[in-house]
């Protein structure tokens, strides 16, 4: 059991189902190059849609983000999200983000998103200073590449046609703890919240 007093890294998000992660895991075979090194591709395993980073937190205040979160989604009830298309951000000319998007109930998704952003505000968390815009990150770009390296990416990218559908049914909210190891991130779920049924 962790100690009362330690801080633990911290976000609030959708899991996904299985098949979406091995989706996404044939996804990554399909554009990994050998001579890609400036690539920082992200675990499958590890992927989840992401509603709040909190960064690190006190494991006290576990109970009292687990209240909020289900403040934050009362009235709001399961809804399906569909992962569609990928994409870069800013753009496939100078990529540093590659992502994969996300459709469906988007309004419902960011109804929930908004709720948490204001009941975490009266804790003390602050406010997204972007626009919430649903995807599942792949990949980033190390910040050393060049932007020929960039733009060759955003190219195969640009090219890859990815037009399988993967359905997400959401009817629960987690609490996540994120432990970073030299392998890469650990995450383990602190709380789960349910959708109003």
């Amino acid at each position: 059991m962790p100690h009362n007093t330690e801080e633990i890294r911290s976000f609030i998000a959708i899991e996904l189902p299985g098949e979406v992660r091995e989706g996404l895991a044939r996804l990554r075979s399909g554009l990994e190059r050998d001579e890609h090194r400036f690539i920082k591709w992200v675990d499958p395993r590890g992927i989840h849609l992401t509603l709040k980073f909190l960064g690190n937190i006190s494991f006290k205040r576990v109970t009292e983000i687990t209240k909020a979160i289900e403040e934050a989604g009362q009235g709001i009830s399961p809804f399906h999200l569909e992962i569609s298309g990928i994409g870069a951000f800013p753009n496939l000319k100078q990529v540093r983000v590659f992502w994969v998007g996300i459709s469906g109930e988007v309004d419902k998704l960011s109804m929930l998103q908004q709720n948490m952003d204001s009941v975490l505000g009266a804790l003390g968390f602050a406010n997204e200073e972007r626009s919430f815009v649903p995807h599942l990150t792949l990949a980033r770009i190390r910040q050393g590449a060049s932007p020929s390296e960039r733009r060759g990416f955003g190219d195969l990218v640009g090219s890859t046609i990815f037009e399988d559908k993967y359905h997400i049914k959401v009817n629960a909210i987690s609490l996540m703890k994120s432990q970073l190891t030299p392998a890469g991130a650990i995450y383990t779920r602190l709380s789960v919240v349910g959708l109003d049924h």
